[in-house]
Parts: structure tokens; C-alpha cells; sequence
């Protein structure tokens, strides 16, 4: 590249957890990086499986991030029906031998802190907070992007990390939102408020019908991420409110008792309406490129929302360092080497929110299906998903 390109900076558009991960992996690759974030909408708890944490050791934030976690003793579903338990994984030190890092959860506050720190600490970082990207223009050696207020900045390419309401994506694609008609509501709950009977270390899932509840400790033990999802009777819009106690306590009729004290625990609740897209093949315009929940929004039963967004900031750097920071190769080799695995993820996702809301003979049938499977026949299963690390991560391109 010539040196002219290389006085531009990278223009990341959203200072999330995406986009503050490709900023990281970009500042690795000797750019300097413009982020423009609107504002953050920061969730509470977030599952980081050891796919995440191999992203974090790439950004250089893996102990930061580790530090910060609550390292969780094993996975379990139950039936929130009749209590059976219809599997139970461990996560625990043959776990890490496995994968190479471990299942955690963590406050997403602290994933997006351990990511900012790291990311003001290189000093090639800029931030235009409350600044919310409108319109965007290139040519051939530059992108200008038009804030709210007219404003604008040039780069030398733009990473749209602006999340499922992209506009990066509106722009280049203008596909529709796939509401699905679930509706999230989410809450954290202080431990001496938590029932006992509940207080496992263990990412905790209740799978009913049309309906399921997760809870898990935050920071330290001392909190417990609650979560319950189930299935509207409204038209849902897509977006996110404060939730009512009345409405979420209306819907799950039939559930056990023990499972039922998550509904009546929390004092106040967040509600989102959840919503994905249709995965596409093409998310690189010249030099533009999406990031995260803007090229693959998920729903959220996979748990790897965070994770996906970081491991596509992982890859791009990887990208641009195979094809000596040559834009027009590497946005083309990034693409390449991500669609078909963040697909999987939008699909299978779909393909689990309908497990776990199983009812009548499905429901006996997703009761059946792990019964006595070891713990070396659920990490086989999930070898795909937590194999990932930056020594493969450019593998899935080199296939067409």
C-alpha cells in the first residue's frame, strides 16, 4: 500500500463489543482507527465459550478477560415441566484440555471494558461517541462517512459493527428483519434475593413450552443473570422496552415450581422482542465490510452472539495480515472464510429456540435425545463451534 493510504485511518462504525474487537485486531495490523459509536445499549450477562476467549488471546485481552469471568462447573438442561434432566455437561478442567480455554460467563460490561481499556491503551484509537452514521460514500481508495449532524469523516474502509439495526446494512443491503415473535425479557438478580435451591455454578437452562428460562452467577457469584423467553401473543415490533411483571408472569402456565421462582424473583425487567435475518453470502462493498450482528443477526439460543462478533474481527486481521494489508484480498478472504460459519450459527439457532420450546411428543423427544450420552460425545458434538482459534480461523476460505 502506498503511504498516502496509510496516513487514512479504518472507520468503525459502532463502539460495541464487535467493534471494539475489530478496532483492537486493526491497530494489530498498523491502522489507526476511527470508531463512531451512537451510544451503547449494554446487556447483562454474556456466556463466552472457549472459541471467545481463543478471540481474546488474538486481541491480546485473554487475561483481562479471564479475570473478569465466572468460570461455571458444567451446562444443564432441565425439563421445566417435570424437573428431568435431559443433559448435563461439564465444563470443567477436561473441558479446557479440550478446547484450550474454558466456558465462562461474564458481565457484558466487563467484556466491552476489558475491550475499551485495551483499545485506549494503544493510543491509535479515536472515538466520536453520540455519533450515529447516516449516510456513506467511497471510491476507489477511500470511505466518507456522514454523521447526524452532517459531519464527516474519510477513511481508507469502513467495518460496519453497528449491531442488528445496522445502517451500514441498510445501505448495501436493505433486506427486512425476521421478527420471530419471541420475546426476551432479561434481569439480574442480587445472590441474598436468589433462591438456594437454585444457586448452582452452572450455565442453567429450563426448556418448556413455547417458552425457557437461563439463569447464571455474575461477578463473582454475587449476582445471578436471570433470563425467560417465550412466545408472544401481541404482533411484536422489533426493539427493546421495559417488561411488566403481570405480562411475564402470565405465560408460563404448567412450569415446576422450582423453575417458576426465577418469573416471581425480579423487581424490575428489561424486554426485548428478538429478531434475526436471513443469512447472506455477500456482506463486502468494495471497501466496506459488516461485523458481528450486523452481518449475521442472531437469535440468542446459541449463546454466541459476543463470541461470533469478536472471532470476525480475529479473522479480518488475519486477512489483512496474509495479504499484507491489501483491502480489496483480504475484505474478499474475510468474507470468505466467515459466511458459512456465522450461518450455521443463525441456523442453528433457530433450530435450538425449537428444541427447547418443544412440546407434546417433540418435547418426549427432545427429552430422549442425550439420554446417557458421555461427556466426550458432547465436546465431539461441539468441536465445530469450540474448535475455533486464530490458527484456523482463515481455513473455511482456502475451500472455493
Amino acid at each position: 500500500m502506498n503511504s498516502s493510504q496509510n496516513t487514512l485511518s479504518i472507520l468503525v462504525a459502532g463502539g460495541g463489543i464487535g467493534g471494539l474487537a475489530a478496532a483492537l485486531a486493526l491497530v494489530r495490523q498498523g491502522f489507526a482507527v476511527t470508531v463512531l459509536e451512537q451510544a451503547p445499549e449494554i446487556g447483562a450477562g454474556i456466556q463466552i465459550g472457549p472459541n471467545g476467549f481463543h478471540a481474546f488471546d488474538a486481541l491480546g485481552v485473554g487475561d483481562k478477560a479471564r479475570g473478569r469471568a465466572v468460570y461455571t462447573d458444567f451446562m444443564v438442561m432441565h425439563d421445566a415441566i417435570d424437573e428431568y434432566q435431559v443433559g448435563k455437561i461439564p465444563t470443567d478442567e477436561k473441558f479446557r484440555e479440550r478446547f484450550g480455554n474454558p466456558y465462562a460467563v461474564i458481565h457484558r460490561a466487563d467484556v466491552h471494558l476489558s475491550l475499551l481499556e485495551a483499545a485506549r491503551d494503544t493510543g491509535q484509537v479515536q472515538f466520536h461517541t453520540s455519533t450515529r452514521v447516516v449516510r456513506i460514500e467511497q471510491d476507489n481508495s477511500s470511505v466518507t462517512v456522514w454523521d447526524q449532524n452532517g459531519k464527516a469523516f474519510k477513511g481508507c474502509a469502513l467495518i460496519g459493527a453497528d449491531g442488528v439495526k445496522s445502517v451500514v446494512r441498510d445501505q448495501f443491503v436493505g433486506d427486512p428483519a425476521r421478527v420471530t415473535g419471541h420475546v426476551v425479557y432479561r434481569a439480574v438478580v442480587d445472590k441474598k434475593d436468589f433462591p438456594e435451591d437454585l444457586q448452582w455454578n452452572a450455565a442453567a437452562i429450563w426448556v418448556g413450552p413455547n417458552c425457557h428460562l437461563v439463569h447464571y452467577p455474575l461477578r463473582g457469584g454475587e449476582q445471578y443473570n436471570v433470563v425467560v423467553t417465550f412466545h408472544s401473543r401481541e404482533q411484536e415490533e422489533w426493539g427493546v422496552k421495559d417488561g411488566s411483571k403481570e405480562e411475564v408472569q402470565s405465560y408460563f402456565q404448567g412450569i415446576c415450581p422450582k423453575a417458576r421462582q426465577l418469573i416471581d424473583l425480579p423487581k424490575t425487567w428489561k424486554r426485548w422482542a428478538t429478531a434475526d435475518r436471513e443469512p447472506i453470502g455477500q456482506w463486502t462493498y468494495g471497501r466496506v465490510t459488516m461485523l458481528g450482528d450486523a452481518a449475521h443477526p442472531t437469535t440468542q439460543y446459541m449463546a454466541q452472539g459476543a463470541c461470533m462478533a469478536m472471532e470476525d474481527a480475529v479473522t479480518l486481521g488475519e486477512a489483512l495480515r496474509t495479504h499484507q494489508n491489501d483491502w480489496t484480498q483480504a475484505l474478499d478472504m474475510y468474507q470468505r472464510a466467515r459466511v458459512a460459519r456465522t450461518a450455521r450459527i443463525v441456523l442453528s439457532s433457530r433450530e435450538m429456540g425449537r428444541i427447547y420450546h418443544a412440546k407434546g411428543v417433540e418435547r418426549l423427544v427432545r427429552n430422549d435425545l442425550w439420554r446417557g450420552r458421555s461427556p466426550e460425545r458432547f465436546y465431539d458434538a461441539m468441536a465445530w463451534l469450540y474448535g475455533w482459534n486464530v490458527g484456523n480461523c482463515l481455513d473455511a476460505a482456502q475451500h472455493h
